[in-house]
């Protein structure tokens, strides 16, 4: 979450009039993260996140993630639904962005979780992947293992801006974690692509919410656990590896989906593309955030250390 584009107390209060959520008595923006325009909305009826949606996110794929949210809140996972206005219009237009008026689930990101934390996140994983067993709409991965390639030729050589010699660590690891890809061999559904612990609430032990879904698609289930295991399992400057949280988010989702010795064997290079992914987007956005964006960048090195753990041949320095 984050804040680039500005909404006033009047357009916002003009746009809630659309509603049936009471009048504005607060919105305050939402620094956390890299997407999205967020504002924390209080009204005299409740609270509510107001998204706008920044270039990132296209106005197309929308629909697909508002069904996806009802869907999954159909079937009783924690999720939060975009409401709709009085004519039943939930996507609207605001400042010149798409925007939706989402739900306000309660509950806390943990920024160190508990092995407990870790179980129960893994237990929310499974159950959201076997509600989605039947959800009918596909979209692709738009930050997919085809897509590194050529993001990383973008980012150039300024990735040695970041640290010395990145570019060609970097471009070293993707060809061999492409070309290593176990595309055909795992089992493909739709999955979350993002679920970091500040997109997972918690209540003490439990999970209370599941959020920001923008990065869903159709791709490999396991990798959406190989995603989650590399954002939970390291301290945030990816140095340092807890296995008793690794263990324990790996072990609340085999509850449910016990893993094949195939996703087995391939894990370490699902999590090494996990690394590769994030490294890339988080430098692109390290090189590129505008100056006066209200937003905190994310260290894409965090990443590159991570990809020592799951893959060291294919790091050639430590950072």
């Amino acid at each position: 979450m984050a804040v680039y584009t500005p909404v006033s107390a009047e357009v916002l209060a003009e746009f809630l009039a659309r509603y049936d959520v009471g009048e504005l008595v607060s919105a305050k923006g939402i620094a956390e993260g890299v997407e999205n325009t967020n504002y924390l909305v209080d009204t005299t009826t409740g609270r509510f996140i107001l998204t706008l949606y920044e270039k990132r996110v296209e106005g197309g794929d929308l629909p697909y993630f508002m069904a996806l949210l009802d869907h999954l809140a159909a079937r009783g996972n924690p999720v939060p639904p975009a409401i709709k206005d009085r004519s039943g219009t939930a996507i609207q237009t605001l400042e010149g962005r798409p925007a939706c008026l989402i739900k306000f689930l309660s509950g806390v990101s943990v920024s160190h979780p508990t092995a407990a934390q870790a179980r129960a996140a893994g237990v929310a994983m499974a159950d959201m992947h076997a509600a989605l067993a039947d959800f009918p709409e596909t979209r692709a991965n738009s930050m997919g293992v085809e897509t590194w390639a050529p993001l990383f030729e973008r980012c150039g050589r300024s990735l040695d801006a970041i640290a010395p010699g990145l570019y060609d660590d970097l471009g070293f690891a993707i060809d061999r974690v492409v070309g290593a890809w176990p595309q055909a061999t795992l089992d493909t559904v739709t999955i979350h692509a993002d679920l970091f612990p500040d997109n997972v609430l918690m209540r003490g032990d439990a999970v209370s919410g599941l959020i920001d879904f923008y990065f869903a698609c159709t791709d490999l289930r396991v990798y959406d656990l190989a995603i989650m295991h590399s954002a939970w399992a390291f301290d945030a400057t990816g140095a340092h590896y807890d296995a008793a949280i690794g263990d324990a988010l790996t072990a609340g989702y085999e509850q449910r989906f016990p893993l094949s010795s195939v996703e087995q064997a391939a894990f370490p290079t699902l999590a090494s593309g996990a690394c590769i992914r994030f490294a890339l987007s988080r430098a692109w956005d390290w090189l590129n955030t505008p100056a006066d964006a209200l937003v905190t960048r994310k260290d894409p090195l965090a990443y590159v250390r991570r990809l020592s753990h799951y893959a060291p041949e294919l790091v050639k320095r430590t950072r």
